[in-house]
């Protein structure tokens, strides 16, 4: 029997398999991808939101707890745990060196729009690269890894971890951590989340996902049905605006359309529809997912001219390009007259500033509704760019209740040998919203957390045996 089971493959189960590792348990690790695809959603991440009092390495200036803390708040509008948040912001000022131990590079911040040099570490080469320094430094520990292993079921009692169930096959561990991610990948789970809107439309059908085909939310299912306590909203997630051509699965980060705020958004009916320049696009790129679910037959159109080429970062697929107005919006479907009245209005409505791209700058529209309150310039310079985007489900936010234990609850009581880490329980800190790299945050310090309970827990239940 193994002191401590971890279901799930990503980054918060690779953080728990080995800290409950070096805690001295001995740790088997199931995976439910085949190797190839090892890793969730973790393999298609860059980088970790990391608080800051100064410079350090790749991270420059500071980036405090309570700005960090504001952030989050902002982005949630309030729908986050404040203990558990801080932390993981504590955290994360912390966990880099562990990172680097286990094999975890950094590189500065990617040119671009990002705007994160400040606030986030990028890892050298991805998420892949994270994930594969990870696997290398569990197996060189000790930790056992099985892939194509998905767990169906557990054998609980009393609020208490017994087994867990795969296929045929019964494993027991003396605990367990939960790191098995959402159910984005879960269509019929994300179209009764969303059920059916005004317009008939159900707008799940539409959702493409950004991440891994294997988060079909079994085992938070299993956990629900079991009577653990769970916390937030089925329909909220990290949903961003995606380049309408992306792959139905893995499509990651790539597929991301990163203009948005240099430009205007348009709706299939070539009407705006939300402020574009609301606030720096690493805090506010998140929304842009659900906005555009909420849209008819769930699509948006991001539009910007030649000015805005350079400052953003270029997306895989090129964009439609024409010279005129009414030619590009023929190219992407729309009306052309709708479209070019709707450009003239914004146009009209731009008021004179002095444009940067890099801070919260004075150029914005007046009597325009909705407004564009930053980054707002006449789209006159063709040639002229269109994207259409489609909601990018990344991550589901319904999860596990949790304490700073990262223990699962059932009717308020927290189980002795049962813990959860990574998008299982993210609600817990983002009932709303999202903020670039923050993902990665909860992940690392539950996972660590997990870990090092599990391996207690199990020790605790090693001299019960012997007792």
């Amino acid at each position: 029997m193994f002191d401590v089971l971890v279901i799930g493959g990503g980054n918060a189960a690779l953080c728990a398999a080995i800290t409950a590792r070096e805690s001295g348990a001995s740790v088997l690790l199931l995976e439910a991808a085949p190797r190839a695809w090892r890793g969730g959603n973790s393999q298609h991440t860059r980088n970790l939101r990391c608080m800051h009092d100064g410079p350090q390495d790749v991270l420059v200036d500071s980036y405090p707890e309570e700005e960090f803390w504001q952030d989050l708040q902002r982005v949630t509008e309030g729908n986050t745990d404040e203990h558990l948040a801080r932390l993981v912001i504590r955290t994360s000022s912390r966990c880099r060196t562990w990172m680097r131990q286990h094999g975890v590079n950094f590189q500065p911040p990617l040119s671009g729009a990002l705007h994160v040099a400040r606030t986030n570490a990028f890892f050298m080469g991805g998420g892949k690269a994270l994930v594969n320094a990870y696997y290398r430094s569990a197996e060189r520990l000790g930790v056992r890894i099985r892939y194509d292993t998905p767990v169906e079921a557990l054998e609980l009692k009393d609020g208490q971890f017994v087994a867990a169930l795969t296929g045929q096959e019964r494993i027991e561990a003396r605990a367990c951590v939960l790191a098995a991610g959402g159910f984005e990948s879960n269509r019929a789970w994300l179209r009764d989340a969303w059920g059916q809107n005004a317009r008939g439309e159900w707008p799940a059908d539409n959702f493409l996902i950004r991440g891994t085909r294997f988060n079909q939310g079994v085992l938070l299912k299993f956990m629900i049905d079991a009577g653990a306590d769970i916390i937030g909203d089925p329909s909220q997630s990290h949903c961003v605006a995606i380049d309408a051509r992306a792959p139905l699965y893995d499509g990651g980060i790539c597929t991301r359309v990163d203009c948005v705020s240099l430009g205007i958004v348009v709706n299939r009916d070539a009407e705006r529809f939300y402020d574009e320049g609301e606030d720096f696009w690493p805090k506010r790129y998140a929304i842009w997912g659900r906005l555009v679910a909420h849209q008819p037959d769930q699509i948006g159109y991001s539009i910007i001219d030649s000015k805005a080429i350079g400052h953003f970062m270029p997306p895989v697929f090129p964009g439609a390009r024409a010279n005129t107005l009414p030619e590009l919006a023929t190219l992407l479907g729309l009306d052309p007259v709708k479209f070019s009245a709707t450009v003239a209005a914004y146009n009209r409505a731009c008021r004179p500033g002095r444009f940067d791209h890099t801070t919260l700058d004075d150029c914005a529209t007046e009597n325009l509704s909705p407004p564009k309150t930053h980054w707002a310039r006449p789209l006159n310079t063709p040639p002229y760019y269109g994207y259409a985007l489609r909601p990018g489900i990344t991550f589901t936010y319904l999860g596990l209740k949790v304490n700073d234990r990262a223990a699962v609850h059932f009717g308020g009581i927290p189980s002795r040998n049962l813990f959860v880490a990574g998008e299982m329980m993210a609600g817990n800190v983002l009932g709303k919203g999202y903020t670039a790299g923050v993902g990665m945050s909860i992940g690392t310090t539950f996972g660590r957390i997990a870990g090092e309970q599990a391996a207690q827990a199990a020790t605790k239940e090693s001299r019960r045996e012997t007792a």
